[in-house]
């Protein structure tokens, strides 16, 4: 009964962490204890969400009305979890109150009048914010790559590479390699801490994508319906010569009823852009169709040029 409970109450536990995280909560509590009356926001409202949470193990109450971090709601500093917060509470959670079973259309559109991506671009703030929450923890996707093996002056492309942090990442365990990040010109970045061996190209995956020796693909055609995604992909293939490697990172979805958030993320691809998390057959099917062949399905997902 309980785990039914939790689930019951699961939006409840998302709007009060978006609540705190907007109200400046982590970085207040940064220092050590502090109590509500210091806090922004309302006393009795701050109050209330955090000692919610703090039921459940994030944040703590020392005493009435004081409250510090936990290990767990220490994570709201590091980078990309106070932006998804912010998210997941805000926009995400708009447009998954409009999801229903009995439709396979994203439900984003209908209610916001354009599509997400679109939306980004129209709305600066809250995609400075997906940028952010994006870039987040790079450290093991770049130790994955970096684990490959490399020749030297080889360059890697970014697809959809945001602001560049985990390119600059891998270049920083590999700096025998060189890079370059595609993504829109809305995208926020800082060209300058790119570095000398980092170039940001400003352009569409879908037109076209510079000539590599590798192309990086992360979190990116999970955000697409198949079509989508074999459109990006063709594009690839299309600038790649015959010995380029793709190099995704993303999930493949398991059989059987273990835990796997990569089932839960599934839901918010279909509900933002009608996306999908895949399985091992549709990973297969998706990248043999668009010209390449599967080499690893492991961290990260390897294919080759056919």
């Amino acid at each position: 009964m309980s785990e039914l409970w939790d689930f019951l109450r699961g939006a409840l536990m998302t709007k009060a962490l978006a609540a705190v995280v907007d109200a400046g909560v982590p970085e207040a509590l940064a220092n050590g204890p502090r109590p509500v009356s210091m806090l922004e926001g309302d006393p009795d409202t701050v109050h209330r969400l955090l000692r919610a949470l703090a039921s459940d193990g994030v944040f703590r109450e020392t005493e009435p009305g004081v409250f510090e971090h936990t290990e767990t709601s220490r994570l709201l500093l590091g980078p990309g979890w106070s932006e998804f917060a912010h998210l997941f509470g805000g926009v995400f959670f708009a447009a998954t109150t409009d999801l229903d079973a009995s439709t396979s259309e994203a439900p984003f559109p209908s209610r916001f009048g354009t599509g997400f991506w679109e939306w980004l671009g129209e709305h600066p703030a809250e995609r400075a914010r997906f940028d952010a929450a994006m870039a987040g923890e790079r450290l093991r996707p770049a130790e994955w790559l970096a684990a490959l093996d490399w020749r030297d002056g080889e360059i890697v492309v970014d697809v959809g590479g945001g602001n560049g942090k985990l390119l600059a990442e891998l270049i920083r365990l590999r700096p025998e390699l060189r890079g370059i990040v595609l993504d829109l010109p809305e995208t926020v970045r800082d060209e300058s801490a790119l570095g000398d061996r980092i170039e940001f190209v400003e352009g569409s995956f879908f037109e076209s994508v510079p000539e590599g020796d590798a192309y990086v693909l992360s979190g990116i055609l999970h955000d697409w319906p198949d079509d989508d995604a074999a459109l990006i992909l063709r594009t690839i293939r299309t600038a790649a010569p015959p010995h380029a490697r793709l190099l995704i990172n993303e999930s493949v979805i398991e059989p059987g009823n273990d835990a796997d958030g990569a089932k839960w993320l599934d839901l918010l691809m279909l509900v933002l852009a009608g996306g999908r998390e895949r399985d091992e057959w549709q990973w297969h099917a998706l990248l043999e169709g668009a010209g390449f062949r599967v080499e690893s399905l492991e961290h990260p997902i390897v294919a080759t040029c056919r």
